[in-house]
């Protein structure tokens, strides 16, 4: 018993001498007192090790990783079972000494190494289990935090072959168990049971084993508890703490496999990416953390059709802060759009955010060059370079008149631009060698140019104020006709131009007003004014246009914001008149308002008016179908914006697409009504909605698609009679003679986008 007694002091005074469990020099010192005959075994003997072990090691051919091998004979009782492929590694070259002195002879095929086991120099994919015996929990002390144990797992599923086993055997301690079950989430299957204590056993302490199988894939799996009561201890705060650890982990994983959305980290995809995979889409994080200088949120999209040619393996698409929530970059649908314009077989889409705003284009690239590399599949041409792409404006130059902030809008911008190229239409209109044009912005939907005006003075000169190496002049002050442009002596005010639509898409709406051409004709005709609702005033640049070339029309705006009536007074000439006026109201509560109360007046004025004679003729006076008439509307337009373009639809606000709205527009058009909606989409199902509801309530329903733009414009008409197709050309020379024009160029893109009207069946 004395003895025994001194044996068991000495381990301890020998174990005393290690403290820090991550010191070369401490386990250098510990192997040398102990030697190489006198093995120390952490945690569970062979005894209890060998039938767990070797049922997972299906193969004897298997190569064998031992990481952290001091002097246990763990290795040694493999070897003897069979497996004669063993490598193991240890950052002690005392204990590397003894334990090939120890084997050179008997265990000839057994390699040794002195290795950082958190740097290891193997090559990728070398082995096809990794058996660690308590190395994870030693790099693991609290006191040092995860960052060893963290490098030495990346290393493991770096060094793992395709279907390759990590078996760790652990303590299992939360701090553990927490960075084991993180870093193995994606693509891999695990497992946890528990080494039974031998029956002599006095130990406290009980040894689990978790297994992780890697898989080629990025699914999520449940972790499969193999624990049994009859292996565990039974009075054990392990086991407890070890259940109720796997439930929190299972329960973060089932979230993730009911989310499409999983953020994950480049660590997480390490070794996943190596193979393109037919339309996966997968969300992470780059950077950040001492391997580059900005982190950056990305996107990884393989190409839903990898038959296609493709101009690129692998490219990087670069969406800037301005666009980061625009449909086309921000939904999944609008993503894949993005591929398949780019013809690259892998687009990692990188978004920018605030914390790049001071960075060149440059510095980004150059900063994110080497975290794209690693997400490229093999096939990328022999390392061929990634090429960036971004998307762009366009914009030669760009100077900022006003900002503000609305608390219904969210910040607005008011800006002069030149763009690189403009319409050649335009350019032959006006031969300035630069034109330049003023945009309304709402950031909420950003780098969708709500409004945009050109800007015109045919004495000035062609650089915008405030351009660097021109003296700049004090615009502090709004000024109603417009921004100053120029240098010196000869720089003048800039004003908008109302007789040009610099908007597609309002030359759309207003190519629609064929459908009704003759009833605008005949109204035109006989003196009457044809009543319009705009809802959505913007910049006030669709009511001001059709108030200079239509004089027969009467139009009433509605805009719910008084903060951009200001705006489109201030800085696009936006002014009223007897013609044009501008309510500050919610539109589809206008409209509602407007039926409702027309509709009251007529039937008070027919119950009032019945018992009432004519003082001239003695006849009694009811409302007429003529009197009705005069109460409705001609044409509603619906041009306002969303504010969650995230949704997927930019135009109009969701509200406004109701069936219930439609039948109240219906019920103010007049007979010959016509209504008009702009709908900005790049989903095909939610146009297919709006189609939907719109047959619902309207007969006879067309659009129009303009070129190279997300836009369509949908025209609905009241009337059960219809314009025949037959008749389109004719109604387009009606519309083209009721149109006035200081330059008749503009109007013939009118008249142009009247060829593109399409019915809708």
């Amino acid at each position: 018993m004395g003895s025994k007694k001194s044996s068991k002091a000495r381990k301890n005074d020998i174990l005393e001498t290690l403290g820090d469990f991550t010191s070369k020099e401490n386990w250098d010192k510990f192997f040398s007192i102990r030697g190489k005959d006198d093995s120390f075994e952490w945690y569970a003997e062979w005894s209890q090790l060998n039938n767990p072990l070797i049922s997972l090691l299906h193969s004897q051919s298997l190569q064998l990783l031992i990481p952290g091998c001091g002097n246990s004979r763990l290795s040694e009782h493999l070897y003897d079972s069979g497996f004669k492929f063993i490598t193991n590694i240890d950052f002690s070259k005392v204990v590397i000494s003894d334990m090939l002195r120890r084997n050179v002879r008997h265990r000839p095929g057994m390699r040794w190494r002195v290795m950082d086991m958190t740097k290891m120099q193997f090559e990728d994919e070398t082995f096809d289990a990794v058996i660690d015996k308590g190395g994870l929990d030693a790099l693991m002390e609290p006191e040092l935090g995860p960052k060893l144990g963290n490098q030495y797992l990346s290393e493991v599923k770096r060094v793992l072959k395709p279907g390759g086993k990590f078996v760790c055997l652990t303590l299992g301690e939360s701090h553990v168990l927490g960075l084991l079950f993180s870093k193995f989430r994606l693509g891999w299957k695990m497992s946890v049971s528990a080494i039974p204590l031998k029956p002599s056993s006095k130990s406290s302490l009980q040894t689990f084993m978790v297994v992780v199988e890697k898989e080629l894939s990025t699914l999520v799996h449940q972790i499969t508890s193999l624990l049994q009561n009859s292996s565990l201890h039974c009075n054990s705060k392990q086991a407890s703490g070890l259940h109720e650890a796997l439930q929190t982990e299972n329960q973060i994983r089932e979230c993730y496999s009911s989310s499409s959305d999983i953020l994950y980290s480049l660590e997480d995809l390490q070794g996943e990416l190596t193979k393109l995979s037919q339309g996966r889409r997968l969300q992470l994080t780059l950077g950040g953390e001492g391997c580059s200088v900005f982190s950056y949120g990305a996107v990884v999209l393989d190409a839903e059709e990898q038959s296609d040619p493709f101009t690129y393996h692998c490219g990087v698409f670069i969406v800037p802060k301005t666009r980061a929530r625009e449909w086309l970059f921000f939904s999944e649908e609008g993503q894949w759009m993005v591929v398949r314009s780019s013809k690259a077989a892998r687009l990692i889409m990188v978004f920018l955010d605030t914390s790049h705003t001071n960075a060149s284009m440059d510095e980004i690239q150059k900063d994110l060059s080497p975290l794209v590399k690693q997400l490229a599949p093999s096939e990328n041409e022999n390392g061929a370079q990634i090429p960036f792409m971004m998307a762009s404006e366009g914009i030669k130059e760009r100077k900022n008149v006003q900002q503000v902030t609305s608390s219904l809008t969210g910040s607005i911008v008011v800006e002069d631009v030149v763009y690189e190229n403009v319409d050649s239409e335009v350019s032959c209109i006006f031969p300035s060698s630069e034109l330049v044009f003023r945009r309304l912005v709402f950031e909420r939907a950003a780098n969708l140019v709500q409004s945009e005006a050109l800007l015109r003075d045919d004495q000035l000169p062609t650089k915008l104020v405030g351009e660097t190496g021109r003296k700049k002049t004090n615009s502090s002050k709004s000024r109603k006709s417009g921004s100053q442009r120029g240098s010196g002596e000869a720089s003048k005010q800039l004003t908008v131009y109302h007789g040009y639509l610099a908007s597609s898409y309002h030359t759309g709406i207003i190519s629609g007003f064929m459908l009704i051409s003759s009833y605008m004709e005949s109204v035109a005709s006989s003196g009457k004014m044809v009543k319009a609702v705009i809802i959505g005033l913007g910049a006030g640049l669709l009511p001001m246009f059709l108030h200079g070339c239509m004089p027969f029309l009467e139009i009433e705006a509605v805009e719910l914001d008084p903060t951009i009536v200001d705006i489109a007074r201030d800085h696009f000439s936006f002014v009223e008149d007897k013609r044009l006026k501008v309510h500050i109201a919610d539109g589809i509560q206008f409209v509602r308002e407007a039926a409702s109360s027309e509709a009251s007046q007529i039937l008070e004025k027919s119950n009032n008016s019945s018992h009432t004679e004519s003082p001239s003729n003695g006849n009694s006076t009811t409302s007429s179908a003529e009197d009705v008439g005069a109460a409705k509307v001609d044409i509603i337009i619906v041009d306002v914006d969303s504010s969650d373009p995230s949704s997927g639809m930019t135009c109009p606000a969701p509200d406004f697409l109701d069936e219930s709205f439609f039948e109240t527009v219906k019920d103010k058009l007049s007979e010959h009504g016509l209504f008009v909606v702009n709908l900005v989409s790049r989903s095909q199902a939610i146009k297919d909605m709006v189609l939907l509801r719109m047959k619902k309530v309207f007969t006879h329903l067309f659009y129009l698609q303009l070129d190279e733009d997300v836009n369509e414009v949908h025209f609905a008409l009241k009337s059960e009679s219809c314009i025949e197709d037959s008749s389109f050309s004719e109604a387009s020379l009606k519309l083209e003679k009721l149109l006035k024009f200081k330059h008749p160029e503009i109007g013939q893109n009118i008249i142009n986008s009247t060829k593109k009207i399409k019915r809708l069946k």
